[in-house]
């Protein structure tokens, strides 16, 4: 995805809110907004952030899951099957 096309001023953003808010509900492209030549803030679809936040949490699960792996934090599939037919939870 090229942001390139779809920084605008904050003073667009004033002037066309509207017309923005609509596009968007359309578009999964963000739209970067300037302040004085420099990128303050990006605006994003709702479905778009909540992919957004969900990848995030995915990223999390795995980086959490190679920590345990590398502090050595890990068990053998056939012994935590064992363990959960010994204690009954499988049959």
């Amino acid at each position: 995805m090229k942001l390139s096309s779809q920084i605008k001023p904050i003073s667009y953003l004033k002037a066309h809110a509207a017309e923005i808010v609509r596009n968007m509900s359309e578009k999964n492209e963000p739209l970067v907004i300037t302040q004085n030549g420099e990128a303050k803030v990006v605006i994003q679809n709702i479905e778009s952030y909540e992919q957004t936040l969900e990848t995030m949490a995915l990223l999390k699960i795995l980086a959490l899951g190679n920590q345990q792996i590398e502090a050595g934090k890990v068990e053998s599939a056939a012994d935590v099957l064992n363990r959960l037919r010994n204690n009954g939870v499988m049959r």
